[in-house]
């Protein structure tokens, strides 16, 4: 077989193939093997029909079309090897010559996935954070234990405050008129929690139960129902009571209630050893973040838009199934966050083309340092796939085999051993 490969730009080739004619005539004996045994033809039993009763049926150039496709994979899959081409995406197929007496020739339009070029990437120097634990923190942790368990009591003749709780009835109008989903009664609102239309909890501050307040406000311009976003409404407003928290003692009758703990000094000493294993998880964290973002900065390319299209596309899949485990749409949520999907794609191509390079730069140093897959480096990532999805291992075998996905998954390991040589060889400054 003859191959040529032509560069159009920086990332698409042009492989022509040559494919002889004896191995044509091969593949048309195949083809009228493959279409005999699918078509019925009268007085034939299937498969027995001659060849020339055959092409009277379907025509030559069914017989031709069936050949190419026995052809052309082989071809094609041998082309890129011969050119040592990696290609991104499916390929543009252009059919010169399709004739049982000729050579098959045919064309292949393909982006190639281009080199990497790896700058230093071994001994890399990233600044670490130390992993400390302040008094302040465990007070906040104190506080919100302290904050979990206190009571709502009734403020008897108390004004309302910032972080007080109303417990209001309300009513909204638009143009004097109401709005659905305006309405509520006994309602709970914290004010300064600014989970009403802003200025909304604001107006209600100095007022004490038993009152009636109209509320003045607009919705935002983004809001995520169209037919209220901007609009000015009165909202008609009347406090039942006004509620504060009371805040348990913090004593070790306190510490016994809410830990297995017997003294409040106990339990600080639990939630400190907490604090600084997350800072020390954290801390390890943005080390290895900074080292992999290190050597990708170090690491130059030209990556082809399809590739960045690509990994958008995948983006929004998990989205997607995350969405669905939590009981959502992608298009409601879309609808709620004011987007459409040319916004959501271009929110997501920054990150896609820092995924890409990432990628493509942990590939390179696997290759430039020899980094190999062994059987047990799958074994361990099929158990630790099955852990997280619980399901079994097998089951997840399974999936993987049906849908082909094993090098998927043999590259997925090799980028993550190749990061692990990246943070082994780090240093911390």
């Amino acid at each position: 077989m003859k191959v040529t490969a032509e560069r159009i730009d920086n990332h698409k080739v042009v492989l022509e193939m040559e494919v002889p004619q004896v191995e044509v005539a091969k593949a048309l004996d195949k083809a009228y093997a493959r279409l005999a045994s699918k078509v019925n033809i009268p007085g034939f039993r299937k498969g027995k029909a001659p060849r020339n009763i055959l092409e009277m049926r379907v025509g030559k150039q069914a017989l031709l079309d069936e050949a190419f496709d026995i052809l052309a994979p082989t071809a094609y899959n041998k082309a890129l090897a011969d050119e040592k081409i990696e290609p991104v995406g499916r390929p543009q197929i252009e059919v010169v010559t399709l004739d049982e007496s000729q050579p098959l020739v045919f064309k292949a339009t393909i982006v190639a996935k281009p080199e990497i070029k790896l700058g230093e990437y071994k001994g890399l120097k990233v600044a670490s954070t130390a992993a400390e634990v302040t008094e302040d923190q465990i007070k906040a942790q104190i506080d919100g234990l302290l904050d979990h368990n206190a009571k709502m009591v009734v403020a008897e003749g108390a004004a309302l405050e910032n972080g007080d709780f109303a417990v209001i009835d309300f009513e909204g109008f638009i143009d004097g008129i109401p709005f659905s989903g305006g309405e509520g009664k006994g309602y709970p609102l914290q004010l300064g929690s600014a989970s009403f239309i802003p200025g909304f909890e604001e107006q209600l501050l100095g007022a004490k139960a038993g009152e009636e307040r109209e509320v003045n406000v607009s919705f935002p311009e983004d809001y995520h129902v169209k037919e209220l976003a901007g609009k000015a409404s009165v909202f008609k407003v009347k406090i039942h009571d006004v509620k504060r928290k009371e805040l348990p003692e913090l004593d070790d009758d306190f510490a016994k209630d809410v830990s297995e703990f017997d003294s409040v000094e106990e339990l600080k000493a639990d939630i400190k050893n907490k604090l600084e294993q997350a800072a020390q998880e954290k801390a390890e964290k943005d080390f290895r973040t900074a080292v992999i973002k290190q050597a990708t900065d170090n690491a130059s390319v030209d990556i082809p838009e399809v590739m960045v299209e690509d990994r958008i596309n995948h983006m929004i899949e998990e989205l997607d199934i995350s969405l669905q485990n939590r009981g959502m749409k992608l298009e409601n949520y879309m609808q709620y966050a004011n987007m459409d999907m040319e916004t959501l794609r271009q929110n997501y191509r920054e990150a896609a083309q820092i995924n890409v390079k990432t990628d493509m730069m942990l590939e390179a140093v696997a290759k430039a340092e020899n980094v190999e897959v062994k059987p047990e480096d799958m074994e361990a990532e099929v158990v630790a796939m099955a852990q997280s999805y619980g399901a079994s291992p097998e089951q997840v075998s399974k999936i993987i085999r049906e849908q082909g996905r094993i090098g998927d998954l043999a590259a997925s390991i090799i980028r993550k051993k190749a990061a692990q040589f990246l943070i082994d060889n780090a240093q911390k400054e």
